[in-house]
């Protein structure tokens, strides 16, 4: 199958078109600058073109760009970089999806932050939308979608959640914390983190884009979200350092300002729609998660 992948040099995006590939995939990564290569093709989603050859005759379209979240503090330009990087890319992308006959499956990236702070409350692909900055742009994201969908075209929404991975994205970050005897607790410890390896994400993208039945927002975390007290205890027990240097909320506030509140909160997602499909977890609990994570040479 040809798939397009917009924001193919990510975390996510690198280890999707690596998997694509090895099976015998033509990937087609949508890149903002001159193609340098043939699989390469050029997009600017600023200003919501897409080269016309790049989507022709593809099976799937699969768009992971994105700003990233966590890279500095939430000032208003910061925001609007998040929110157009996301919204305007998607818009372009599900115009030129619109378009096509026959119409390939779209898959967007999305977010569990969709769904605000749940508390100890379960949610799944049926509750409601949160509060706050993250469950707004989200759910512009998700919407700016709507072309495609409109068209007819089968249009999934990965909810994203705490990819568990040693070489980028907010747990990359977190790994040489912990490694170097310096991790613990975030804030209280009780807020519930749901987290999906990286190897169960890319599985979980070529699942929706390969499961007919698949459409709208799907949940991408592991069936049994934790309390960042149970994880900070796994990330030790795994790393074999000592986890007793807690991470004040004040703290955390003072570093990253409005986005502490998202880290302090709590999501407790289930992924419901990719369990009633039949997806099956490589790694659904935390401490193997985090084993996979690790370098070959680090593994215990």
């Amino acid at each position: 199958m040809r798939i397009a992948v917009a924001g193919a040099s990510g975390l996510i995006g690198s280890a999707l078109t690596e998997s694509l590939a090895a099976d015998g995939h033509q990937v087609v990564a949508l890149v903002r600058h001159d193609p340098d290569g043939p699989g390469q093709a050029r997009w600017d989603p600023a200003a919501g073109t897409v080269a016309p050859q790049a989507l022709s005759g593809c099976g799937a379209v699969v768009n992971l760009a994105g700003a990233p979240i966590a890279a500095r503090r939430w000032s208003d330009q910061r925001k609007r970089e998040l929110r157009d990087s996301r919204v305007k890319g998607t818009a372009a992308l599900a115009r030129a999806v619109a378009a096509l006959d026959p119409k390939p499956v779209l898959v967007c990236g999305s977010a569990i932050g969709y769904y605000g702070d749940t508390g100890d409350r379960f949610v799944d692909e049926e509750s409601p939308a949160g509060h706050g900055f993250l469950a707004d742009l989200v759910r512009d994201w998700e919407a700016a979608a709507d072309p495609a969908r409109e068209a007819g075209v089968r249009t999934v929404h990965a909810r994203t959640g705490l990819v568990v991975a040693h070489g980028g994205g907010a747990w990359g970050a977190l790994f040489p914390i912990f490694q170097a005897g310096l991790g613990g607790r975030i804030g209280g410890g009780r807020q519930f983190w749901s987290f999906i390896s990286l190897a169960d994400e890319v599985a979980a993208l070529r699942f929706a884009i390969d499961t007919p039945g698949l459409s709208g927002p799907v949940n991408l975390t592991a069936p049994e979200p934790l309390t960042n007290r149970e994880i900070t205890a796994a990330m030790g027990k795994v790393l074999r350092r000592p986890t007793a240097l807690p991470v004040p909320g004040f703290a955390l506030r003072a570093v990253l300002g409005e986005f502490a509140g998202d880290v302090l909160g709590s999501q407790r997602v289930r992924p419901s729609r990719l369990l009633d499909a039949g997806f099956t977890f490589t790694h659904p609990g935390i401490e193997e998660a985090i084993r996979a994570a690790l370098p070959p040479r680090n593994r215990v």
